[in-house]
């Protein structure tokens, strides 16, 4: 009897025992998911997710600028010797060309969200100018294409020196760094000047238009074929070379750049996409190609 009642004694105090752990557990559990602060430190960041980075190339930029020279000013492109910045590859408005701004933008925020800065004969020397009226807008992305006329002078001597272009861009990219931090940049290549002579030269017009004096370097005597024409055409086609070098190079080094790989360089204008007036600058045609490459360059996910 009296053991029975000690064995009935020891069960009693084992369910007391459960419960009152159950209890403090279901206490614990309330504690935590209940109301009461979290864990912090070490605990709390690997219970928590990790925040995607923001990637440093936004291939959707709402505002646009363009800086350069005769090309991004639509030159030629629709009547003999006269800008048509509405044709621009970079911010013009055509339906015929949907340019980069354009086709960033739409039609409407094109309008009112990019500005074009290339002057017809610019250098690269001036492109730090060019670049600092550009930051005033406050551009997203900086659209360049310079240094045609670098290489396009009266004689192969007068062209712009690697060292002297290299420093020209540098200072570019230098002025807009300290203005506009996280501003991105698309640099096109420049032309094929080579290819653009062999194109135009079929046309007698063009050749008429030449001889008043577009890129005499490379076009001068434009029908010779000894070896003098064919050396200084050589020595044109190097130096652009040399050009595209210097402009990918620097790019480089600028995480918010990007280079269109030699795409302009090497794109194969035909007769139809350069100017009927001069057979040299991009037609309407050539600068709707244009605006392909860039936006094309602009949107990839990988440079």
């Amino acid at each position: 009897m009296e053991q029975a009642m000690r064995r009935r004694g020891r069960r009693s105090g084992a369910v007391l025992a459960v419960m009152t752990a159950v209890t403090l557990g279901v206490a614990g559990c309330d504690a935590v998911d209940g109301g009461s602060p979290a864990p912090s430190g070490t605990a709390a960041e690997k219970g928590r997710p990790s925040p995607k980075p923001t990637p440093v190339w936004d291939t959707g930029p709402e505002s646009v600028a363009a800086v350069g020279d005769s090309i991004t000013r639509g030159f030629d492109a629709c009547a003999v010797l006269t800008d048509c910045p509405e044709v621009s590859w970079a911010t013009g408005g055509s339906e015929e060309v949907d340019s980069l701004a354009v086709r960033l933008l739409g039609r409407a925020g094109a309008a009112e969200r990019s500005w074009n800065y290339s002057v017809t004969g610019a250098r690269m020397a001036d492109l730090p100018e060019q670049m600092a009226r550009a930051v005033r807008r406050g551009p997203e992305l900086v659209a360049v294409m310079a240094g045609a006329n670098d290489a396009c002078r009266e004689t192969t001597s007068a062209m712009t020196s690697v060292d002297d272009f290299r420093a020209g861009f540098q200072e570019a990219m230098r002025t807009l760094r300290e203005a506009l931090p996280k501003a991105q940049v698309y640099v096109a290549s420049v032309p094929n000047l080579k290819r653009l002579w062999s194109q135009g030269r079929t046309n007698p017009l063009g050749k008429q238009v030449w001889k008043l004096g577009i890129c005499p370097s490379m076009l001068g005597d434009a029908d010779a074929l000894d070896a003098a024409a064919t050396l200084r055409r050589e020595t044109v086609q190097n130096r652009v070379e040399d050009y595209n070098e210097v402009l990918e190079e620097v790019c480089a080094k600028d995480r918010r750049c990007r280079f269109d790989g030699g795409a302009v360089y090497e794109y194969r204008f035909g007769t139809d996409e350069l100017s009927r007036w001069d057979w040299f600058h991009p037609s309407v045609e050539g600068q709707a190609e244009l605006a392909e490459i860039a936006y094309r360059t602009v949107t990839a996910k990988q440079p």
